[in-house]
This record gives structure tokens, sequence and C-alpha cells, in this order.
């Protein structure tokens, strides 16, 4: 940051000393003035003003001055739009659905028609939304009677055809919340029927808009019109998760639908991976029902299923249920080369195609232009191309933290250490560190400036600049190197979730390397030789991964489901 210091006059005899500086991220002037005879600090007003470089600065008038001394126009809008009876009952009606309050918010409601107040869209909202929680879609309806229950169900139409009479458009919230109704009213076709309905007025239903259609029809045993409302969904580019697929699931059990089973285990496994305990449990009740005795077929040909495990990528076959007779269901978990313990089958590991790769290092960048300044992200990306490829990458600030009060570089030295050993190049691997990291803090000690420098010497560390995000430097190194990345990260929050492919975690698994403490020495934690997900075998048998357990303190546990293998199965 550069300041410079001057001084003008709005008076004879009162100087004002003015300061204003220009920053690299915002190319503005900020001005605070000073009054030298004022006895508190020689302060009598300060104020912050932008002026736009490409424009010339001149000096400050006192008309200028009083300008600026008066509150901006848009804090007083705002502070009006608070004050008036619109915006109080707002702020009351959104404390009523922080706290659950259903009868308040009613109260609030009636008096506001009463007084001829005017509802806006935000209004009827948050009202519906409290009316439409006392079907059990949240923990409002835990502190409702079933006398409020029922007034908000009747209520909530009523508040509906006002918001109809008073000509306030309605939005996606509105027509999930009326179709949260409908499914309180155990009317599902109701639910359905306002999704098309949102379509045809050309707003795109969420997936939470066709919960309620969802639910109620898996919950009435109507698997044609699930299946009808997943085909809806899938138009619309909307993805089922987990809860939706165990519901399709469960609804497919019960109809005896054995392809609709077979293509939902196939879903899970391509959009959940490993499935929570609920989901489990409903896969091993499929596997150990009576139904399932005769699902599948004696004989299949072998060269079909060998070529749809090549076409898939591995771990899956696609060509239905193979075998017959009964399964045999347990828990079990995987050694570390990723034989299962119940059934002696080793799991394979899923290949990552080379091409998904390129498209995600592209979109990857494309991402981190926009988040980061370009100039800094794309001169990353020519010192990558100059020095790289690399074995394997590090994140310097992450590893360096692990179990650690203060910055550890003993113990990221050691980690760079054992990776460079395990290299078959013998070659460091790359180090990527905020600048503040390089520059500040251990950072100055000798014998760790000394390891900076020969990283530095090396072409093995990369400082990322100030006010940079390091995240989307050591991510892109290792996607475009298709190498190793360690760091104990689980790569959950919002700037992952932007990535939005299922490419990210199946990338993740297979290249990520995590870190360990034993004895106070650092242990690296290689990926698994196996695929974390779902796997179907050529012979037909199962492995369902659950989330319970890590594989670093607890082994994770599996559900292994196999047929015994009889004289009368053959393969063709």
């Amino acid at each position: 940051m550069l300041l410079r210091v001057g001084f003008v006059s709005f008076f004879a005899k009162t100087p004002i000393l003015f300061v204003y500086s220009t920053t690299r991220f915002r190319p503005s002037l900020f001005y605070r003035c000073y009054h030298p005879l004022n006895p508190i600090n020689a302060r009598t007003r300060c104020f912050n003003k932008r002026f736009s470089m490409n424009k010339p600065t001149h000096l400050l008038t006192t008309a200028a001055a009083a300008l600026i001394r008066e509150p901006s126009s848009s804090k007083s809008s705002k502070k009006a739009r608070y004050d008036s009876p619109e915006g109080k009952l707002r702020g009351k009606l959104d404390t009523c659905s922080k706290n659950g309050d259903l009868a308040e918010a009613l109260r609030l409601y009636d008096v506001a028609r009463a007084n001829g107040i005017p509802l806006s869209q935000h209004h009827y909202n948050v009202l519906l939304y409290l009316c439409s929680s006392c079907n059990g879609n949240g923990n409002v309806s835990e502190k409702l009677d079933k006398d409020l229950v029922k007034l908000g169900l009747e209520r909530g139409f009523e508040i509906f055809k006002q918001m109809g009479i008073h000509k306030v458009a309605p939005n996606e919230a509105t027509f999930t919340s009326l179709a949260r109704l409908a499914l309180a009213k155990e009317d599902p076709e109701m639910a359905f029927d306002l999704v098309e309905k949102m379509k045809g007025c050309g707003m795109m239903p969420k997936l939470r808009s066709y919960g309620p259609a969802l639910f109620g029809f898996c919950s009435k045993g109507m698997a044609d019109k699930a299946y009808e409302v997943d085909a809806h969904m899938r138009e619309c580019g909307v993805l089922a998760e987990e809860s939706e697929l165990v519901a399709f699931l469960k609804v497919s059990v019960e109809a005896k639908r054995d392809d609709r089973v077979y293509e939902m285990m196939h879903r899970l496994r391509a959009t959940v991976r490993q499935v929570a305990e609920e989901t489990a449990r409903v896969v091993e009740d499929w596997f150990m029902s009576e139904r399932v005795v005769k699902v599948g077929g004696v004989s299949w040909d072998v060269e079909k299923v060998r070529e749809g495990v090549v076409k898939g990528g591995g771990g899956w076959h696609g060509q239905g249920w193979l075998g017959s007779g009964n399964w045999r269901v347990t828990r079990t978990h995987m050694d570390e080369k990723g034989v299962c313990q119940s059934c002696g089958e080793k799991l394979v590991c899923i290949d990552i195609d080379p091409k998904e790769a390129e498209n995600f290092a592209t979109s990857l960048t494309s991402l981190a232009c926009q988040r980061e300044v370009k100039g800094d992200f794309l001169r990353f990306q020519e010192w990558l191309q100059q020095h790289g490829p690399f074995d394997a990458v590090v994140d310097g600030a992450n590893v360096g933290l692990v179990n650690q009060h203060n910055f550890n570089f003993f113990q990221l030295n050691s980690v760079v250490r054992q990776l460079q050993r395990m290299s078959p190049s013998k070659r460091l691997p790359l180090v990527v560190l905020h600048k503040s990291r390089v520059t500040g803090g251990p950072a100055q000690y000798d014998k760790n400036k000394k390891l900076l420098e020969s990283w530095n010497k090396s072409g093995v560390l990369y400082a990322t600049p100030r006010g940079s995000n390091d995240d989307w430097y050591w991510l892109f190194a290792a996607v475009s190197c298709n190498c190793l990345l360690v760091t104990n990260d689980e790569m959950r929050d919002h700037l992952f979730q932007l990535l939005g492919t299922n490419f990210f975690p199946r990338w993740k698994e297979k290249h990520q390397v995590r870190l360990a403490t034993l004895n106070g020495r650092p242990e690296l934690r290689m990926p698994p030789p196996y695929s974390i997900v779902i796997q179907e075998s050529e012979q037909g048998s199962w492995h369902v991964p659950t989330v319970i357990g890590n594989d670093l303190e607890t082994p994770r546990q599996w559900i292994c489901a196999t047929r015994a293998r009889d004289a009368s199965s053959r393969c063709l």
C-alpha cells in the first residue's frame, strides 16, 4: 500500500491533513481528514470516499465535505423500509420462522390484514412455509399439537388463495410449500400437479419441489407414479440424491420390480458411492428377502459380462442379476489389498478416463480464473508447465499444521522427503504454500529459510500470491499432473462443490494421500488399491461400502452379498 500526505484548507487558518492510499486490488483513492487543532488525536472527522483512478483528483471543497457528511440515500431508504409496517411485519415473521412459531405467525397475519398492511411474496412464503412444516418436513412439527397442525393445513390453502386475490406472483418456494401441504393431506397427486404447473409457469423445479410427490407416492406403494416423478425429474435435469434413491429402492422392492431394484442399485453406485446406515439396511433387506431367491438366472454370457465391465471402466457390468438361490449377506471389511474378508473376492480399482481428467482441469481453470486474480493463476499455469510435471503435490499449509499448534516446517519436510523416496524419479514433490507462510512466522528462522531456499532453487516451491486461495493452486497442479495429492482437507466446502461433477470424488479417492502421526512422527496413508464404491463382480456378487468408519482409525464396514456356486450354475 502506498500512502501520501498533503494539506488542504477549507477555511483560512484551518489546515486539514488528508491521507490517501492506493492498493493493488482496488485502484481507488481513500481520503481521511484530520484537523491538527483537535485535542483528541488531532482528528475531527474521518470519511472514506472512492475516486476513480482514471479521473483527475481535485482538492476537496467545503461543499463536497458537507455532502459527504450527509447520510447516504440508500441507508435512509433502507431504514425507512425497515421501519415501515411491512418491514416490521417481515422481521416478526422471520423470527416466527426461525422459532417455528406458527400460532404467532397466523396471529400477525390476521392483524396485518385487519389493518390493511400489504403483504409481499416474502410474507406469504414465510407463512406458507410454517403451515407446510406441519407435515413433518422439519423440526417445526415437533413443537405443534394436532389442533395446530390441522389449523395450519386449513389456513395454508386459505393464505395461498388470498395471495392470488392480491395478485402476488408465486415462486418456486411458494409451490414447494403448497406441495408439502398436499402431502400433509395425503394427496401426492396434487403435489405432483403443482410441480407440473410450476414448470408450465416457466419456473424450474428443484429437488425439494419433487420431494412431497415422490415420497407421497412411495409411502403409498404407488411405484408407477413414483417412476413418473422420477422421469419428470430427469427431464428437468434434477438429480435424485440418496434419500430419493432409497425411497425408489424401497418401493421397487415392495412392488417386486426386480429390474428397477437393479437400476436403483447402480444409480446409488454412480451417485452416492458409499451409503448411509439407513440405505445399508434397505439393501440388506432386499438381499435377504424371499423374493430375491427367484431373481436371476443359472446361466449368463461371460463375454457379454466382461464387455460390460470394460465398457463401464471396471467394478460393474450392468447385465442384470447373475446366479440363483439364496444370498449370503454379511457385514465385513477389506484388507489393505482390497480382498473381502468374508468371500475372498478382490475389489478392483476403477479406471479414470484421461479425457475426463483433462475436461476437469479445464473447468477447474475456468472457476479459478473467475475467483482469483486471473493473471496470478495464469502465471502459475505457466510456471507449472515450465517446472512440471510432478509425481506428487503437497498442500503445505495443511500438512504443516496436522496435529500441530503452530506451523511445523520439520513435519512438512519429513513428508516431502518420504514422497521423494517413493517417487519413481526420486524427484521432490511440488510444495504449494501461501506467500505469508514463506515470508513470515517460522519461515524467518535460519533453518527454515535454508529449507525454503533449497526448495525454491530446485523449482519445487510455489508461493501463492497475497489475497489468493491456495486450494485452487494445489488442486489444479495435482489434477493437471495426474499425480498424488497430500492433504487432510476433505474438500467438502463450497469451493469444491462448485466443481459439480461426479468425477471429483473418484479422482480424490484415487489420488489423495492423507497424513497421520504415529508416535509423533508423520506417516503417509496412501490411497487404497481399490475403489471405495459399490461394486458388482463378474460372478454376480455385490459389495456395498458404508459411511461408517474411514479406514484410518476404524475399518470401513462393507455389505458383502454373494450367492453360493453350485453345479447347476454355468456360464455360456
